[in-house]
């Protein structure tokens, strides 16, 4: 039975992997592709207000895995006490500074796009 489920495995993940990527024409050359154009894709779209946004925006995506990430790290400490009431604590306490570190990214995240955001007549998410 082995012998029989490990080809066809191997041939379905195969089949899913070369079959997935679909037409290749993203490389055709476009008109915003001229050397002209390069300035403005490589300065935040030329604005220091699109720039501010681009890098607040990265920060704050990286501090919300990062607070993600101590949720797991947190709910694994107070799983794993095993009645050991330091070990709950401690993981209590992760959870807690974890979960108001999320409020503070997402609050954060709303007000930065919604002010600088409005300035570049960008909509809000």
């Amino acid at each position: 039975m082995k012998k029989f489920f490990s080809p066809l495995l191997f041939g379905l993940l195969f089949g899913l992997f070369v079959f997935s990527y679909g037409d290749v024409s993203a490389q055709l050359i476009t008109p915003g592709d001229q050397p002209a154009n390069i300035g403005v894709s490589t300065s935040f779209g030329g604005s220091l207000r699109q720039g501010i946004l681009t890098i607040v925006n990265y920060v704050l995506l990286f501090l919300g895995i990062l607070a993600t990430v101590m949720v797991i790290y947190g709910g694994f400490l107070y799983v794993t006490a095993g009645g050991d009431d330091a070990g709950a604590e401690k993981g209590k306490k992760i959870l807690t500074y974890a979960a108001i570190g999320i409020i503070v990214v997402l609050v954060s995240y709303a007000l930065i796009n919604t002010l600088i955001g409005s300035g570049l007549g960008v909509e809000p998410v």
